[in-house]
């Protein structure tokens, strides 16, 4: 597994949301459904995506943003259009009033807005809880990119149009896969361009020596690594790596593999019914115990009360202290993003 792969092996949509869009303006959507991650494709039309804080950015056809969650935010046919529609938790559509939209404004199979010939048609995209995003991507991403159209070349897009308005058997699960490939494609693209804050340790992948160690602990969490073993096998030094490593990752070796130790094991924790012991064995704790010491240390809650998370709703979940981590934590994110 590269550092790419190790970034990306997490979008595992279940149910997402997908919609397509057709409208005529003026319109103006006001989203604060709290979603970890949402990605919104242009087909026909032009958009304003317009963050409560942040710069406000202008799609085009072709055009793919990805939003990060959970702050609101307003995308519209222009700035100056005030929201008409509001997206609550749950994708429940409403007037700025609270009057219930869905019936009315219903086009057919997963298709929605406010006229069936608008002149602006969009795809969307929307992970609606945290299990399905890895948060080690999530922190890797600002809150708002935008990859214009003549940045890649993606037959994806289209397959996802075709699909998405399909009602047949299995369908749900096809327009699952076709999402989470697309959110990749995206990706993959978005941190190749220049413009891109990807983290210290996906840059450090290209480095010979370092971009190698990060290899073997993505590729083998659970081994027992040592500084040593790590140096023997790059073929430098210990005190060498060790400098070398910190200098363009952030942090140790032993630290970064702690974190990205913990980050497996959160995603596993709500991916499978795995035991925490059989959680543990597979990041590289050789017991629940350990691996629930290091968890609470890290994350401020147990393993237990993470998966107990995945049956609560998106509202419920940003308030609670994983998704704020506490000072360890976001330090260890900081130095990630670094």
């Amino acid at each position: 597994m590269d550092a790419l792969a190790g970034l990306l092996d997490g979008p595992r949509a279940r149910g997402a949301f997908l919609l397509r869009s057709i409208l005529t303006p003026p319109w103006s959507l006001r989203i604060q459904d709290r979603a970890p991650l949402t990605l919104v494709a242009m087909l026909r039309g032009e958009a304003w995506v317009i963050p409560d804080s942040g710069e406000t950015v202008r799609m085009h056809p072709g055009d793919v943003a990805i939003m990060r969650g959970p702050d609101p935010y307003t995308i519209a046919d222009d700035p100056a259009t005030p929201p008409h529609v509001v997206i609550h938790p749950g994708q429940h559509c409403t007037t700025l009033a609270g009057e219930p939209l869905a019936q009315e404004m219903d086009l057919g199979v997963r298709t929605w807005g406010n006229s069936p010939d608008g002149s602006t048609v969009m795809l969307t995209g929307t992970y609606q809880m945290h299990g399905e995003i890895s948060r080690r991507l999530l922190a890797a991403l600002p809150p708002l990119l935008v990859l214009p159209d003549d940045a890649w070349d993606c037959p994806l897009i289209p397959l996802l149009d075709e699909a998405i308005v399909r009602d047949d058997p299995g369908q749900e699960a096809v327009l699952d896969r076709l999402l989470d490939l697309l959110l990749i494609a995206v990706l993959r693209a978005w941190f190749s361009r220049p413009e891109a804050e990807t983290p210290a340790w996906y840059r450090a992948h290209s480095d010979p020596v370092v971009g190698r160690a990060l290899r073997m602990l993505h590729n083998n969490p659970a081994h027992p690594w040592t500084v040593a073993a790590l140096a023997d096998r790059t073929g430098v030094s210990r005190a060498s790596l060790a400098r070398r490593f910190t200098d363009m990752v952030g942090e140790p070796p032993m630290s970064f593999l702690t974190g990205w130790r913990l980050a497996l094991a959160a995603d596993l924790l709500r991916e499978t019914d795995a035991t925490i012991g059989a959680v543990a064995r597979q990041v590289g704790y050789g017991s629940s115990f350990a691996l629930s010491a290091a968890f609470k240390r890290t994350f401020g809650i147990s393993p237990q009360e993470h998966r107990a998370l995945k049956a609560q709703d998106i509202g419920e979940e940003e308030s609670h202290p994983f998704v704020h981590v506490p000072v360890r934590g976001a330090r260890w994110r900081e130095r990630q993003n670094a």
